[in-house]
């Protein structure tokens, strides 16, 4: 294979940008030996590629990368966020509308959970939001089963280990209860798998229903279930400060398309 200038952009960066995959998924293809550089197999992610060179995944060449974007999707239940599910359970990439592209979604929302989720045509685009260095707040609607208090809720705001599973604070504010049900608003940051629901069990509390209404400074709305709106490439790059200095304090700012 052609040597080739570390002045290039990692393949794995490339691909995810082409909107095949996140970068982390792309790595994984190269080391499963699914990853052609000109005709020739790659062997490791950690190489450096240009304009030039084509990129062939299971023999067939990715297209140019088109510009990133970034889309609102009001996820319904009983859909997995991912693109094929081994159970054969319907996806959420089967129910989008066909005028989409490809894309890939910004962190997952569980099968019976519902509400705000992100898609993207840029992988890289995808994980930069997804991080928990990003910092950007995931807001839910949770319907609890079991009596609650807002002093037990209170508890989770310094953050809680179950079952060995270091949990961030989380805070959760009671809306409404009437006997054995009630309603909280359930503020966190790191969005580990199923963060919500184990939090909560550690309470002694079920969750019944969980809707994402907000995810960093992006809100659901008036969304309704399995809708799809594109977000303006201006007002996503002033929130990851793209182009301009970032400012404080954006993320509780609405705009009119998002009440």
């Amino acid at each position: 294979m052609s040597d080739h200038k570390p002045s290039g952009e990692r393949i794995a960066k490339v691909i995810a940008r082409a909107g095949i995959c996140s970068r982390r998924d792309a790595e994984k293809m190269i080391v499963e030996g699914r990853v052609a550089l000109n005709g020739e197999p790659v062997k490791t992610p950690a190489l450096n590629v240009g304009e030039d060179d084509v990129i062939a995944i299971d023999g067939k060449p990715i297209g140019a990368a088109e510009p990133a974007r970034l889309w609102r999707y009001h996820k319904p239940t009983g859909l997995v966020t991912t693109h094929k599910d081994p159970q054969g359970r319907p996806t959420v990439f089967a129910h989008l509308p066909l005028r989409l592209p490809r894309v890939v979604s910004v962190g997952r929302l569980d099968f019976n959970s519902e509400g705000l989720l992100l898609l993207t045509n840029d992988g890289d685009l995808a994980r930069r939001l997804e991080l928990p260095a990003a910092g950007w707040t995931r807001r839910y609607r949770a319907r609890l089963f079991g009596k609650v208090t807002q002093a037990d809720l209170d508890k989770l705001a310094t953050g809680v280990t179950i079952d060995g599973v270091k949990y961030g604070p989380v805070i959760a504010d009671l809306e409404r209860a009437r006997g054995v049900y009630a309603w909280a608003i359930v503020s966190l940051k790191e969005g580990k798998n199923r963060e919500v629901k184990r939090v909560m069990e550690s309470l002694g509390l079920k969750v019944a229903r969980l809707i994402r209404v907000q995810f960093g400074p992006f809100h659901l709305g008036q969304l309704e279930p399995g809708q799809v709106e594109e977000i303006p490439a201006k007002l996503w790059r002033e929130h990851l400060g793209i182009g301009r200095k970032k400012r404080p304090a954006k993320e509780e700012v609405r705009k009119p398309w998002e009440r």
